[in-house]
């Protein structure tokens, strides 16, 4: 495991101008796979043992120019897409995208926005501070384990001034059709694919956008599976009367919830499986028109599940009822993404701000932003590498994550055999990232005595030169 490992990470040196970010780059990534607190950057160092000087070394990496964003991400969606673990849909590989917020009290941290905070625990809603992520993943293992390997996640909301001064030709759009774009970039990297969705993002914005990155790219890129908003108005295909005038775009109005009753008769039951279970369903499929003056062909899916009813609506006419219904219940794959970027990798915990942010007021009124009134080119320049430095600690947390994830996949075996983690009750053949990430942190400090010449340990060895502890250095690898 440790030899893939060190050769996938060494393949990323074509993205660094530099071979000291590079070397950074790979000795955080594995400090954020094996560490167990979440407080900052200050975690790698003390997990790693690594000589406190190289404290500000470290730091000054994510806001460094040695690397692009663009460029790593690319080459990671490279990396997933040949790591032979990914779950196909016939010949499509099945993306999912979503949005998570996350709190931030920072006064001068660039992009922190007001953000409506929905709770399905609490009485009411709420409304906190902080930042607004976009986060795109692809399915990987099989039935009995899946696992939702995040591929590129950005702020999506508060970064318009930024991109503007940046001048990367970036619109300031919609966190829905930056969604639609960041899994159309996805999958120009490795192939078509059906995108999972919620309900949030079935807009005509969303489906325009698709059409112009598909455009674009010249073919097919994305099929989307989401599920309808509570009421959907749609439209029979339109029946031309008379040759005389403009042929009409649409027919009947039709509100789809109320097909429920009026065609309660023609649904059919079918067996599918529902979050790892069979379950019997019964099911309408009506193929419209949706959207106003867009008016798509979507194939809407009704589903009556005990008491529940649902809407599911897909892109892609060729995909049957059955397999939109089962897809979309993968699509809670990504919030357990967000849930191990959180607890295990602790991917937010950024702490990066700069001075030349205009203070944050609480109490200003919605839809001013503050970055308007910075004009000093210096001012500018260091607001936007405090913006880097966030996109640049939260990939790493990514591509720590999703390493940790191929890695239960591939090396399930070598994990559960091995001593250093030992289970009573294991409630999966696969470990989890957890169990994973536990077995890397033994492993790793093993190999500092055993397999010191291997890339990645040697950079972190060099990193813990002068290492000032109660036993010299040969006696502590020794002894680990």
């Amino acid at each position: 495991m440790l030899n893939w490992l060190n050769t996938i990470l060494l393949t990323f040196d074509k993205c660094f101008t530099r071979k000291a970010s590079f070397q950074w780059f790979v000795v955080i990534i594995i400090g954020l796979m094996i560490r167990n607190d979440a407080l900052g950057v200050t975690s790698i160092i003390r997990e790693l043992l690594l000589n406190p000087v190289h404290y500000h070394a470290m730091l000054h990496f994510f806001r460094s120019s040695g690397w692009n964003l663009e460029t790593v991400v690319a080459w990671w969606i490279q990396v997933v897409g040949r790591c032979g673990v990914l779950l196909h849909e016939g010949d499509m590989l099945i993306l999912v995208g979503d949005g998570v917020k996350q709190s931030k009290e920072a006064k001068k941290m660039p992009c922190v926005k007001k953000q409506y905070q929905e709770s399905g625990n609490a009485s009411k809603a709420s409304y906190t501070f902080g930042h607004m992520f976009g986060a795109v993943g692809v399915l990987a293992g099989n039935m009995r384990k899946l696992f939702c390997i995040p591929l590129s996640i950005r702020i999506h909301d508060g970064d318009a001034q930024i991109n503007e001064w940046s001048k990367t030709g970036i619109k300031s759009e919609s966190h829905v059709v930056r969604i639609i774009r960041d899994g159309s970039r996805a999958a120009k990297g490795l192939q078509r694919s059906i995108m999972l969705l919620d309900r949030y993002y079935l807009s005509v914005p969303a489906l325009t956008a698709l059409i112009e990155e598909e455009a674009a790219a010249g073919k097919p890129l994305l099929s989307l599976v989401m599920r309808a908003k509570r009421n959907p108005a749609a439209y029979e295909e339109p029946v031309r009367k008379s040759q005389r005038g403009r042929p009409p775009l649409k027919g009947k109005k039709i509100k789809v919830e109320s097909l429920f009753e009026s065609c309660k008769d023609n649904f059919v039951p079918a067996q599918v499986e529902l979050y790892g279970k069979e379950e019997t369903v019964l099911y309408l499929c009506r193929d419209l028109l949706w959207g106003k003056k867009l008016y798509q062909k979507l194939r809407f899916v009704l589903v009556l599940h005990g008491s529940i009813k649902a809407i599911f609506v897909s892109t892609d006419l060729t995909l049957s009822p059955e397999q939109i219904i089962r897809l979309y219940g993968y699509r809670f794959k990504i919030e357990c993404c967000f849930r191990e970027l959180k607890q295990v990798i602790a991917g937010f915990a950024y702490r990066f701000w700069t001075t030349a942010m205009p203070k944050l007021n609480k109490y200003a009124k919605s839809g001013i932003d503050p970055l308007e009134a910075v004009i000093c080119s210096e001012a500018k320049k260091r607001i936007s590498l405090a913006y880097k430095a966030i996109h640049g600690f939260v990939m790493a947390s990514c591509i720590a994550l999703g390493l940790l994830q191929i890695c239960s996949l591939r090396f399930s075996d070598e994990i559960n055999e091995n001593h250093f983690r030992w289970l009573r009750t294991r409630t999966s053949l696969v470990p989890s990232e957890a169990t994973t990430a536990c077995f890397m942190g033994k492993l790793i400090f093993r190999m500092f005595a055993l397999r010191p010449d291997l890339g990645i340990i040697h950079f972190i060895l060099q990193r813990q030169s002068s290492f000032s502890g109660s036993v010299n250095d040969s006696d502590f690898y020794m002894s680990t």
